[in-house]
């Protein structure tokens, strides 16, 4: 096997100098920041369990954009630390969510929260 020489130039491309190609790669490098920056922005968002949003129907309790911010908010922290599954205590409202996925796992309103245990959480968070 002989040694690959760094200075070599590729053969089997033909038509393209490579001022074009490097006007492709830009090209290419902002559709890629576009995707990433579409992606990043799903990943900020904060969903609802199936689970979660049928208890919220059930209670007649809304989770608008103000309080997706909000637990939003609580989960960065919670990652920041570490933890995942937590514990997010808002106004009325203690909600169990996995932080890593950005997920509302469930939600339980302070009128039925007097008697709830949570378990399978590693911390809790007030925001």
């Amino acid at each position: 096997m002989s040694p690959v020489r760094l200075d070599a130039s590729i053969t089997g491309i033909s038509g393209k100098t490579q001022g074009q190609g490097i006007s492709k790669q830009a090209n290419n490098g902002s559709a890629f920041e576009s995707a990433l920056a579409t992606e990043m922005s799903k990943s900020a968002g904060v969903k609802l369990s199936a689970h979660a949003q049928k208890r919220l129907a059930e209670r007649n309790l809304q989770f608008g954009e103000e309080e997706q911010a909000r637990v939003g908010s609580g989960m960065d922290k919670i990652n920041a630390k570490g933890a995942d599954k937590s514990l997010v205590l808002m106004d009325d409202l203690a909600l169990v969510v996995s932080a890593r996925n950005r997920v509302v796992i469930t939600a339980v309103d302070s009128g039925n929260a007097r008697d709830a245990v949570f378990t399978d959480i590693d911390s809790a968070v007030i925001v």
